[in-house]
């Protein structure tokens, strides 16, 4: 299983080396940079993903061990720490990453790409924690990480489903991390703002293949908007934000929640607004005050 194998001859593992496990590792994401990331300070890190294919720029790399792992398949969660502990010996950090995206029009949202998204960003990260914490907890410490999103401070039109899996994980997060403290296991909440990874071509593809809208066709434009808006020209890169966050999470006393990433401030502030006047800077921004649907009856016909 996985690629550890081509590994064992070449890395020897300190004792003292904090083992990581990340989910959602493939290339072009925060995961993939995450694992870089820690591989660089030192760390041994297990990067997992649905695919092995998908982690091809991380194979070789002397501190990195990938694995198969499926968040939402409980079997192949418990394949994979049983591998992991087989290996290593134990797991102190453990990366919840893994998500997947949930944008369109609530109205007409398929139940089926809601239930994907909460499926992978809620269910998934709570059932990897609840196989992991138990080891943690014998061995005396630990760290879970989970990854949320910045817009959960001021969610906006086109994105509620995958918004609301993320308000979900923020609130299991809080709540876990006071739960673990007897247990000498730290949780933090990642809040990543607008960094550029591939989730937004994903996100694209899920419009463009996922959604049969009639309602809101003449919107379509501004849904893609919103899609792709985390790729813009002055977005955070994954390598710096992997950084960043590395550097936080390896400290004695690491953060509760660690925010980082362009437009996060933004996002902050728009959560202070009167909602009256952050629903007219959402509807000027998507252009959902510009757009006349003259006929409402045709698109729901055809």
């Amino acid at each position: 299983m996985g690629n550890g194998g081509s590994q064992a001859a070449h890395t020897v593992i300190g004792k003292t080396d904090p083992v990581v496990l990340i989910t959602g590792c493939s290339e072009g994401g925060i995961g993939e940079a995450l694992a870089l990331a820690f591989a660089k300070r030192g760390c041994q890190v297990a990067a997992s993903a649905r695919s092995l294919a998908s982690m091809q720029s991380l194979s070789d790399h002397p501190r990195i061990f990938c694995l198969p792992l499926d968040v939402t398949v409980e079997s192949s969660i418990a394949e994979a720490v049983e591998t992991l502990l087989e290996k290593f010996r134990r797991i102190d950090i453990v990366v919840n990453n893994a998500g997947v995206p949930c944008f369109g029009p609530i109205a007409e949202l398929p139940l089926s790409v809601l239930e994907k998204g909460f499926k992978t960003n809620v269910f998934g990260a709570v059932s990897l924690t609840q196989a992991v914490v138990p080891h943690m907890v014998a061995q005396g410490k630990g760290m879970v990480v989970n990854v949320g999103s910045i817009s959960t401070y001021a969610p906006g039109p086109w994105t509620g489903g995958y918004i609301a899996s993320k308000c979900a994980l923020n609130a299991l997060t809080d709540a876990l991390r006071l739960e673990l403290k007897p247990f000498n296991v730290n949780v933090v909440l990642l809040e990543p703002g607008a960094i550029s990874t591939r989730l937004a071509n994903t996100a694209t593809d899920v419009i463009e293949n996922s959604l049969n809208l009639k309602l809101y066709r003449p919107f379509k434009e501004s849904i893609c908007k919103r899609a792709v808006l985390t790729k813009g020209p002055r977005s955070t890169s994954p390598e710096e934000f992997a950084f960043m966050t590395v550097q936080a999470l390896l400290k004695q006393n690491p953060p509760r929640r660690f925010v980082y990433g362009h437009m996060s401030g933004t996002a902050r502030m728009l959560s202070y607004l009167p909602l009256w006047l952050r629903d007219y800077m959402f509807g000027k921004f998507f252009d959902i005050d510009s757009v006349v649907v003259k006929n409402p009856n045709l698109f729901i016909r055809h």
